[in-house]
């Protein structure tokens, strides 16, 4: 189904454009422009047309305006029509792209402390305080999630678990740098080194940094391997110290991935 036309005084360029050019949307929706379908844009693209329309929703969401409207008639019996707030958006799009690029080539031109694998994430907002950069090792595609493996430096891996628009829209493919992020609530962190499996749940071994006590939980900041860093709560009264061995245990479908602008 097309999307729902949105009420103008929602508009928001600037939230539709928070993620480009990490992902395929802004892509999709320029391939719609150009090819007035939704079918052989999410064939151009890579994805499916599930994904596209997915993408072309999300958009129009946050943009909080119609971005693509049904053709109606044609040799082709129809297809898909771009709007002018549509048009619009794919201008600012590439202003803010080549703006981008432009940054990223002076900081990689310039001081050795600025060429670092950090600066493409710098943009990324978010209240989750577990931000760890990752290489894509391999895709496990399950009907229509995906299990992501990402490899952690030091060699710990992590998996994310999608959906399978989700990974097509993002382009995920194995060696590509990624971001994983987990909300430090979704961090279990038991004392010692847990070997016993738990159902659901992914295990890290660290430890333990600062510890602040509270009635309902214990925060705890950990280590991991190479100088990760790690949030994460134990239970209350836990008796985790500081320089103690821990694990962290999470969730594969608590792990988001977030891609460099």
């Amino acid at each position: 189904m097309p999307p729902k036309k949105i009420a103008p005084a929602a508009l928001s360029f600037d939230s539709a454009l928070s993620h480009e050019p990490a992902d395929k949307r802004i892509d999709i929706l320029r391939l719609v422009g150009e090819s007035g379908s939704i079918s052989q844009a999410a064939r151009h693209a890579g994805v499916s047309y599930k994904a596209a329309w997915q993408a072309i929703d999300t958009l129009t969401n946050l943009a909080g305006v119609m971005l693509v409207e049904r053709a109606v008639g044609g040799s082709g019996g129809g297809g898909a029509k771009i709007t002018q707030a549509g048009m619009q958006l794919l201008s600012l799009a590439r202003k803010l792209t080549d703006s981008r690029a432009d940054v990223l080539a002076a900081a990689s031109r310039g001081s050795s402390a600025l060429a670092t694998p950090a600066l493409p994430y710098i943009g990324v907002r978010t209240s989750m305080r577990n931000q760890l950069p990752c290489v894509v090792e391999k895709l496990e595609v399950k009907g229509q999630v995906v299990r992501v493996f990402l490899k952690l430096a030091g060699g710990s891996v992590l998996v994310s678990r999608v959906t399978k628009a989700s990974a097509e829209l993002m382009g995920l493919k194995k060696g590509q740098s990624v971001l994983a992020l987990c909300k430090a609530t979704a961090v279990m962190v038991r004392p010692g080194s847990v070997t016993a499996s738990t159902a659901g749940k992914q295990k890290l071994g660290g430890v333990a940094q600062r510890i602040s006590r509270g009635a309902s939980g214990d925060e705890v900041s950990l280590q991991l391997d190479a100088g990760l860093q790690l949030v994460g709560f134990a239970e209350a009264g836990s008796g985790i110290k500081a320089k103690a061995v821990v694990t962290a245990m999470v969730d594969e479908s608590a792990l988001v991935i977030a891609l460099p602008a």
